[in-house]
C-alpha cells in the first residue's frame, strides 16, 4: 500500500505545480492593471514631451532677452517694430512710388491726391450761428450748459 500511495502522491505532486502557475498566471493577467499602467505611460511621454518643448522655448526666450538686454538694442527695437523715436526727434516715413519715381493715384492717402482748384470745388454753404447776447454772463453760460440734463 505504500508504494501504491506514493505513487498516487507522486502524481498528485506532478500536476498541482503546472496548475499553481497557471493558476497564479491567470491572476496576474486578470487583476494587474496592465492597461491603466500604459495610459498612464502614455501619459508620461506626452507630459515630458510638453516639458521639453516649453524648456526649448524658455532658452530661446532667454536667449533673446540677454540679446536685447542692452540699451542700444531696446532702441533699435523700438524704432524697428514700435516706430518710436528719442524725445525731440520726428518719425518720417517715406512712401514708395512707382517704377518712374511717381506715386500712384490710386493710393489710399488722401495727401497724394492732386490739389483741386478753388473756384471748381462745390458751392459754398451758408451756416447760420446762433450767437447768445447776454447781460448775465456767466449764470446765462451756466444755464445753457446745463439745458443738457433737462
Amino acid at each position: 500500500m505504500s508504494a501504491t500511495h506514493s505513487f498516487v502522491t507522486r502524481s498528485h505532486s506532478h500536476w498541482m505545480l503546472p496548475l499553481a502557475v497557471v493558476t497564479a498566471g491567470f491572476i496576474l493577467v486578470g487583476w494587474f492593471p496592465l492597461s491603466a499602467l500604459w495610459h498612464q505611460q502614455s501619459l508620461l511621454d506626452s507630459t515630458s514631451a510638453q516639458i521639453k518643448a516649453l524648456q526649448r522655448q524658455q532658452l530661446a526666450l532667454t536667449n533673446q532677452a540677454k540679446s536685447v538686454d542692452t540699451k542700444a538694442a531696446a532702441t533699435a527695437l523700438a524704432r524697428e517694430q514700435y516706430q518710436l523715436v528719442n524725445p525731440g526727434q520726428s518719425l518720417i516715413q517715406v512712401l514708395p512710388g512707382n517704377a518712374a519715381g511717381q506715386v500712384s493715384p490710386n493710393s489710399a492717402d488722401p495727401g497724394l491726391q492732386p490739389l483741386v482748384s478753388p473756384s471748381s470745388g462745390p458751392a459754398p454753404v451758408n451756416v447760420k450761428v446762433n450767437v447768445h447776447q447776454s447781460t448775465n454772463g456767466f449764470l446765462s453760460r451756466l444755464a445753457r450748459t446745463l439745458e443738457f440734463w433737462h
